[in-house]
């Protein structure tokens, strides 16, 4: 999540569930996990519409009737075990369950700079030392009504800790969303990788994983085979896309993968181009628009030339109309059968959108890995009273900007705004209605990195400013089983 005029208007992802598509004759249908596992299928529930949402007393979070939420961290009063305050800027998220009643969260901090609530530069977790106290990842052990039972850093000396993705191995892999290099003082190594982060506080390897590509990162996901990796890439001028990694023949992706990753000619990283009618790569993603819901589309990967980015940047060294680009790709979740993937908006009148496409105010995209094609199975259309940073007179009927993804342990996804005017948590159904189920009181601050507990009970989520994590408790079954 970049700084981009959105920010500046306001001033300011959990185990795998088995979500994917059914062939009936030639078209897909939706299918999801069933509400007692991650494993199990069932048909696609039309789950309950969420009541309207409740003013919190405390300005802080509204919720629906029935639900509540507590404080586990917050930036400059919380503490890590070593006596630092909580970092602020939280973003992406994961949790783990650690056994004996509690959760392991394993949290980002994007933040670009040294600061006074940057990640405390532990030893044995830096990268760069030269960017003293900026981004990075905590963990956070909290007992199942969200008590915070002790936080610590992960690992420090990153830049922009955007969002990311879990391993299925049960390990994070954290995602620098910069381009920038090396500069001898402030920054004594190139930055713009992804890292493997553990949750054990034992566990420490801050090493780039440069096989997975030098450039803003925002998000990935890893396949249920175990061979390919899924990443966005939040970027402008050009925009940027979605790309693929693919293992080595014969490779399976596994605990110590990271040792492997380290190599950047390991493997292959491609990126995405969907195909039109005519066979030829759609330029941008904004020339479709809700009237191809839930339309198949064919794509095919494209080899990425150089991607360490030694002297172009990943997205550039491509030509126009050989991939397709998309305003702000971001959120990354996937299932058994596929990934999700963000767009969170592409405004009218500027640069990044090509004069002839539509704007809108959100996509969510579905990839299938066995038919590789792409649908679109959330769309927002462009709201121009939302993107002038008022509030819509209906505001909790009103969405823009959705950010980070999550699938539920029911199917159905969670989604983070970053818009304009209010911020809210979304639940939506594929192809299907969506919902606000929390709102910001406090202030115009996105939410980030939503991530429901293995067994549906917890719903944790970020408010980046001024860095709060919530755990939100009460029916989710009820709603979304």
């Amino acid at each position: 999540m970049s700084v981009d005029r959105r920010s500046v208007l306001r001033g300011a992802a959990a185990g795998a569930a088995g979500v994917g598509f059914t062939t009936v004759g030639a078209v897909p249908t939706l299918a999801e996990a069933a509400p007692a596992s991650h494993s199990e299928r069932a048909p696609f529930p039309q789950h309950r519409p969420f009541p309207p949402l409740l003013d919190d007393p405390k300005g802080i979070l509204a919720l629906p009737p029935g639900f509540k939420y507590t404080i586990v961290t917050q930036a400059g009063q919380t503490k890590l075990k070593t006596g630092q305050p909580t970092p602020n800027a939280h973003d992406g998220m994961a949790v783990f369950d650690a056994g004996h009643g509690r959760y392991r969260l394993i949290q980002n901090h994007e933040i670009s700079s040294n600061g006074p609530l940057g990640v405390a530069p532990i030893e044995g977790t830096v990268y760069d030392s030269g960017v003293g106290a900026a981004g990075g990842c905590t963990v956070i052990e909290v007992d199942r009504d969200g008590t915070n039972r002790g936080e610590w850093v992960a690992i420090s000396g990153t830049l922009t800790n955007c969002a990311g993705g879990h391993t299925p191995w049960g390990t994070w892999m954290t995602c620098e969303e910069t381009e920038n290099k090396a500069n001898g003082t402030t920054r004594l190594k190139d930055h713009g990788y992804v890292f493997e982060v553990w949750a054990d506080g034992k566990t420490a390897h801050p090493v780039p994983l440069k096989a997975l590509g030098r450039y803003a990162h925002e998000a990935l996901a890893i396949d249920s085979d175990r061979t390919h990796i899924y990443l966005s890439e939040d970027a402008s001028g050009p925009n940027g896309t979605f790309y693929r990694w693919t293992a080595p023949r014969g490779y399976k992706l596994g605990p110590r993968s990271w040792q492997d990753l380290q190599n950047k000619d390991f493997g292959t990283l491609e990126a995405l181009a969907i195909l039109g009618d005519d066979g030829k790569p759609i330029p941008d993603v904004a020339y479709l628009t809700s009237a191809q819901l839930l339309r198949p589309f064919r794509v095919k990967w494209v080899p990425v030339p150089d991607r360490d980015g030694a002297t172009t940047s990943v997205r550039k060294q491509f030509t126009d109309g050989q991939i397709t680009r998309g305003k702000k790709f971001e959120g990354v979740f996937g299932t058994e059968q596929g990934v999700y993937v963000v767009n969170s908006y592409a405004e009218s009148g500027t640069s990044d959108l090509p004069a002839d496409a539509v704007p809108h105010d959100g996509m969510v995209w579905f990839y299938n890995y066995d038919a590789q094609t792409i649908q679109l199975v959330t769309y927002f259309p462009e709201s121009a009273i939302a993107d002038s940073g008022d509030p819509a007179k209906y505001d909790d009927y009103n969405f823009d900007g959705p950010d980070n993804v999550t699938v539920t342990p029911w199917g159905s996804l969670i989604l983070a705004e970053d818009g304009s005017a209010s911020s809210h948590v979304l639940s939506a159904t594929p192809g299907g209605p969506t919902y606000a189920i929390a709102r910001n009181m406090l202030n115009d601050s996105e939410f980030c990195g939503p991530a429901f507990s293995d067994d549906g009970k917890v719903l944790f989520v970020n408010m980046q400013s001024p860095g709060i994590t919530f755990a939100i408790t009460g029916p989710w079954r009820d709603y979304l089983g």
